[in-house]
């Protein structure tokens, strides 16, 4: 019985241990981003593209509150009065004005001798008019009739509305442009350390040929010592572009917006096929059409001009419909004396005079308005160099790749045949150490030719407002 309970302890306790240690490396695996996810990571985590979400619901709102304000306004008031000590106002003695009315008929109907010493002099003493209790409820109705300002602001609203929305989708295609750049600088980042560690597993395997040899006498102390100090010149080359590696996945956590502590790798490779640029005209027409940000300024010329109409709207006069129904009672104790009425009207009032303010808040909008023109047309010259310049860096681009292409592949047989003479006793270490440099740079110069047309191509795109076609549905949400 024993054996038997110390047999399952024993199964017991490595059950736990093996499943704690499914679960801590469940907890240490590496998420591997593709750029199609990363980009739809940024989208979702990113507190600019969150912010903007969140000004396109307000605007939404604002539309909203535009219309409520040509709807009918239905108004509630109620109150209760108390007096706990009553009001009294100077008033004409009721009591001495009612017997001197009643001596002068008395008088005059010869009832009685006439005697004026019965008049009493008339003063004002303090009386109340008001009961203890008092009570009102009142129902008002208003409509507005014609108020320019109401129906111009409902118009404003919606551009405003729709100026909300370019603003999300140049945000989020500047976005997906920074991830693009980050995501492929990550990935250039990687093939240079592969570069590097290829041409350090290079600068080892000649060292271990240099030894063989130098034990058999066949190379001098000095091509042994040469070798041995290019494997530790490129050591601490590798350790750098770890280094370079680490910032450079740490910067792309910050644009995709995961935690600084979330182990992370990127999918992809840096290839290049080439292909058939746009014209430059027609690419120029497409920006200064399509450009997020040249819309959003186009937008935000129609919220100017809806408020110079605004300002405008205090020259016109407002009409308003109302109707008002009061129910009321008073009594000195609980037995409330009721009544009610209904009133039906209309409103009209127009400023005539407030000091200039309104013609000189139209001016400044409409210089406003202006400013936005000059800053539209400033802009299409600027969108129009950089579409420009863009295309003349991607040709370029392309005509180096090829030439970098065949300077790779001229550059591995020249290592090759190096290594070759060098082993065969008809070259010299110097030789295999320049060959190899030479290999190495050619790979790190194509490697970054496509990371920068990788990149040209990606601000192109940003350019003439293609980044955002794939992500539509995750930009803006109704």
């Amino acid at each position: 019985m024993k054996i038997r309970f110390s047999q399952i302890t024993k199964n017991i306790s490595l059950l736990i241990i093996l499943t704690l240690s499914i679960s801590f490396t469940g907890f240490s695996q590496t998420k591997v981003y593709t750029i199609e996810e990363a980009i739809q990571a940024a989208l979702n985590n990113n507190s600019e593209i969150r912010v903007a979400r969140m000004d396109i619901q307000k605007s939404r709102a604002a539309v909203h509150e535009a219309f409520g304000y040509a709807l009918p306004s239905v108004d509630l008031s109620a109150n209760f009065t108390h007096f706990l000590s009553k009001p009294k106002t100077p008033f004409p003695d009721f009591e001495a004005l009612l017997t001197n009315a009643t001596y002068s008929i008395l008088f005059d109907e010869n009832v009685i001798p006439r005697n004026d010493n019965k008049y009493k002099n008339v003063n004002t003493i303090l009386q109340s008019f008001v009961q203890t209790n008092s009570y009102e409820t009142n129902v008002q109705v208003t409509q507005t009739l014609f108020n320019s300002a109401v129906f111009r602001g409902i118009g404003a609203s919606q551009i405003y509305l729709d100026l909300s929305k370019e603003e999300l989708k140049r945000k989020a295609s500047s976005l997906i442009l920074d991830v693009h750049k980050t995501f492929y600088g990550v990935l250039l980042t990687k093939q240079l350390l592969e570069i590097t560690t290829a041409s350090y597993d290079n600068a080892v395997e000649n060292l271990r040929n240099v030894k063989a040899l130098y034990a058999q006498g066949l190379v001098s102390d000095y091509d042994a010592l040469q070798a041995e100090v290019r494997v530790e010149n490129i050591r601490p080359t590798v350790l750098q572009i770890q280094n370079q590696l680490k910032d450079a996945k740490n910067g792309f956590k910050i644009i995709i917006g995961v935690d600084q502590k979330e182990d992370i790798d990127v999918q992809g490779e840096l290839d290049y096929s080439k292909e058939n640029l746009p014209e430059e005209q027609e690419s120029i027409e497409t920006a200064i059409s399509s450009n997020y940000s040249i819309s959003s300024l186009k937008l935000k010329m129609q919220v100017d001009d809806a408020f110079i109409d605004l300002d405008r709207a205090e020259y016109w006069p407002t009409l308003y419909a109302f109707g008002n129904y009061s129910y009321a009672g008073s009594a000195d104790n609980w037995k409330f004396q009721n009544y009610s009425s209904t009133v039906v009207g209309l409103t009209f009032s127009m400023n005539l005079f407030n000091g200039d303010r309104t013609r000189k808040k139209v001016q400044q909008s409409e210089i406003s308005l202006m400013q936005t023109q000059q800053q539209i047309s400033q802009l299409k010259d600027v969108v129009t160099s950089q579409v420009k310049s863009k295309l003349n860096e991607l040709k370029l681009v392309q005509s180096n790749l090829e030439a970098q292409e065949k300077n790779v592949t001229l550059a591995e047989k020249a290592y090759n045949l190096a290594v070759v003479r060098y082993k065969e006793g008809t070259g010299n270490q110097l030789e295999v150490e320049n060959a190899d440099v030479a290999l190495k740079q050619a790979r790190i110069n194509r490697l970054q030719s496509i990371y920068d047309y990788k990149v040209a191509r990606s601000s192109l795109d940003e350019l003439l407002a293609k980044l955002n076609n794939k992500y539509q549905s995750l930009i803006i949400t109704e």
